[in-house]
């Protein structure tokens, strides 16, 4: 009777164990697949989202299009990359119903590089498109890098306020060679290259690096004054302080030539362009881009120079 009883208790706690895996097998499918429904719903809203932002671009009517260049111009985190100004540039001039296209412009400046390769942009659209105008609309300011963009342009307005100019190149930085010798501090920098140290802030100014970087920043200051008188021609006034790195108010920079008028966003659309509806072509990098060109820039800037020239 005994062994009856312990046979039956055993046979019942498995058969209740199994039932319980069971149970416990199904709630996890169950959640599994909640989870799959919830993520699906997630993905699905994006691609809605974007799917919307797209057919908004995607107007059957006739209009001008926007693009927004807002910030320092850069490569990397949250400034203005010259990858999306120019994705944004070349779908506003590839969509048929584009009759103009605006870069509202709002920026300090900042790479040459970065700057460069979306004038070089700019240029071969207009080129490519040549029944389409290019025009830039200076909000607050468009110096250094930005108005090395704009010159690109057809045409440039701005307010009467803006900060227009800056043509200039800079390079900056510390020296703490002073602040070291008082904290008695040694600095032990070893290389295989005599100039592999450039203009180390740690290290006393070399004259000979000092001289090499000024042809440079002379070299850039040249390729960007030959980039403006590319795009602006004959409308440039003959100024001494022109090309010196000097800021002017948008009333002011017209006269040097710097500006055709004045006018806003809409303003442009409505009196220049006579078409007032605007799509916004500016795209907007996703949370993985900008991760992905900030480690860029960041393994950049470890494994290279800290050397950087600005037009800002």
């Amino acid at each position: 009777m005994s062994e009856n009883w312990e046979r039956q208790a055993l046979q019942d706690l498995l058969t209740a164990s199994l039932k319980e895996q069971r149970r416990a097998r199904r709630w996890g499918i169950f959640f599994k697949l909640l989870t799959f429904a919830y993520l699906s719903v997630l993905v699905l809203g994006v691609f809605a989202a974007i799917g919307a932002r797209e057919s908004e671009n995607l107007s059957t009517e006739p209009h001008t299009a926007l693009v927004r260049l807002d910030g320092v111009i850069a490569a990397g985190g949250d400034n203005v990359d010259s990858q999306l100004i120019v994705d944004g540039l070349n779908a506003a001039f590839d969509d048929k119903n584009t009759r103009a296209v605006v870069i509202q412009a709002n920026s300090p400046g900042g790479s040459p590089v970065q700057s460069g390769i979306i004038y070089d942009e700019m240029q071969r659209l207009r080129k490519a498109h040549p029944k389409v105008p290019l025009y830039v609309v200076v909000e607050d300011v468009c110096a250094s890098g930005c108005y090395y963009v704009a010159a690109a342009a057809d045409k440039i307005y701005a307010d009467k306020a803006s900060i227009v100019g800056s043509i200039g190149v800079l390079m900056d930085g510390f020296g703490f060679t002073g602040t070291m010798e008082k904290l008695g501090v040694d600095r032990r920098l070893l290389t295989a290259g005599s100039n592999k140290g450039f203009l180390d802030p740690f290290s006393p100014l070399d004259d000979s690096q000092k001289a090499k970087a000024q042809v440079m920043l002379n070299e850039i200051h040249t390729q960007f004054i030959n980039a403006v008188k590319n795009g602006r021609g004959k409308k440039l006034v003959d100024d001494p302080d022109l090309y010196s790195g000097m800021v002017w108010s948008g009333e002011a920079g017209q006269k040097l030539g710097l500006v055709d008028g004045m006018g806003s966003v809409a303003s442009v659309a409505r009196d220049v362009v006579k078409v007032e509806k605007l799509v916004d072509f500016t795209p907007q990098a996703s949370f993985a881009d900008r991760i992905a060109r900030q480690i860029g820039v960041s393994a950049a800037n470890h494994l290279g120079t800290q050397l950087q020239f600005q037009l800002r």
